[in-house]
């Protein structure tokens, strides 16, 4: 179907899938893991690939048949044709990039403070890194294809360094026993930090611009998980080999950078800073410029308000849109500890995943994909979900009450605007 003979190739594409992950999740919520898993965070991550992976045949099969610009939300639209849920999914994709939006932020701010010291604020950072890339998307400048594929491939040098080193000073005490804060805690921590695995569903948006995308797209995702869960679970073996549990507890948010330490020495800790940095921003960038496309293509549909399809008269640059994604993310950047942004985020991509899934299981025969795995996608991001809720619960009653409020308060909107759509929209004719 339509190959583009110039476009990009499985390598290319992979890399933009393990770019979308590695984009600073790991460094922002390694600590969060390790904290919150024990001894068994290497578990928790690699049992978050699966989830992962799992989804991601899912996503291979529908971006396959349903080639667009809508992602998860068009995939929910053909799934189930009900514009209401399509439209309560569009919503809670749209405030889970605000989410992964701070994280990011958030790491960038940590990681910054700490390389450049001084006193020097986090909340300058984000407020400064986000404006920039406001103003970037604004411009509507994108960093290039070659200049991406370049972070991707120097932060995953770090990456590899820092664990080929690390690795060989790790200490066996810190890894017995296996289950030291239980056996439920990582399967809590698998939910709470699953936003790292974020980012593999942006291979099928490109599917228009890949060289063969019937041969590539399964491919490509299927090997952008798999590289990135082995990276973090080594990553993850390394630092918490390398770390006593005060510094995991003290220096939680750049605790990859702390890990560094003792194998690096300072050159280690700006290594990883720097890597941080680099993972962060570009991952900022390329966030901000999908989700606001996404939220463009959404109010286009009738799923959003019309107000955020606004464009410059002269470029295709969705302004209203950049402007309140970026606004929201600073003021849950500044607002938020990163344990309740992790979770937020986690939770809501936990959601659209499920829902995914479901649509996946819904359309198999259409899409040639055998129901068992894409059911078993569904029931595996489903629990997760359901764990986070009660570990939130048990643990963190102001996370759940936020996610209980947004959620809230996206089905009020979402409810508000199918009834301004009018019975013929709601049953999917068109006006």
């Amino acid at each position: 179907m339509g190959d583009n003979q110039n476009g990009l190739g499985l390598a290319q594409v992979t890399a933009l899938g393990i770019g979308g992950m590695i984009g600073g999740g790991i460094f922002a919520v390694l600590g969060l893991a390790i904290a919150t898993a024990g001894h068994a965070v290497a578990l928790t991550m690699a049992a978050g690939g699966v989830i992962a992976l799992i989804t991601g045949l899912s996503y291979a099969g529908l971006g396959l048949a349903y080639r667009g610009d809508g992602g998860s939300f068009t995939y929910i639209e053909k799934a189930f044709d009900v514009p209401a849920l399509a439209g309560a999914a569009g919503w809670l994709l749209v405030v889970g990039y605000v989410g992964t939006l701070a994280l990011y932020a958030t790491a960038f701010g940590d990681y910054g403070a700490n390389l450049i010291g001084g006193g020097v604020s986090p909340g300058l950072l984000i407020a400064l890194v986000l404006a920039g890339f406001l103003a970037v998307n604004l411009l509507g400048a994108r960093l290039s294809g070659s200049v991406e594929l370049g972070v991707v491939g120097i932060k995953l040098a770090i990456l590899a360094v820092f664990a080929a080193v690390a690795l060989v000073g790790i200490k066996a005490a810190h890894f017995t026993p296996l289950f030291d804060k239980g056996t439920t805690a990582p399967i809590a921590a698998i939910a709470l930090i699953f936003v790292a695995y974020e980012g593999f569903e942006l291979i099928p948006n490109a599917i228009d611009e890949m060289t063969d995308p019937d041969r590539d797209l399964r491919r490509a995702i299927v090997i952008a998980i798999v590289i990135t869960a082995l990276l973090y679970v080594v990553v993850a073996v390394a630092a918490l080999g390398n770390l006593t549990p005060s510094q995991i507890r003290n220096d939680q948010e750049y605790v990859l950078a702390v890990a560094a330490r003792p194998t690096l020495g300072q050159a280690g800790f700006i290594m990883i800073g720097i890597a941080a940095l680099l993972s962060t921003a570009s991952a900022i960038n390329a966030t901000l410029f999908g989700a606001a496309r996404l939220a463009m293509v959404m109010a286009r549909e009738h799923a959003l308000p019309k107000v955020f399809a606004l464009q410059e008269r002269t470029r295709p640059v969705p302004w209203v849109s950049l402007l309140v994604l970026t606004g929201l993310s600073l003021a849950f950047a500044l607002l938020a500890p990163l344990s309740v942004i992790s979770g937020f985020a986690s939770a809501t991509f936990l959601l659209i995943f499920a829902a995914v899934n479901a649509s996946a299981w819904r359309l198999g025969p259409k899409i040639g994909l055998h129901r068992l795995l894409p059911a078993l996608g569904t029931l595996l991001a489903s629990a997760a979900f359901l764990v986070l809720l009660w570990h939130d619960w048990q643990h963190d009653r102001a996370s759940l009450w936020l996610l209980v409020g947004v959620y809230g308060a996206v089905t009020m909107l979402e409810a508000a605007l199918n009834w301004r759509r009018g019975p013929r929209k709601r049953n999917g004719a068109t006006a």
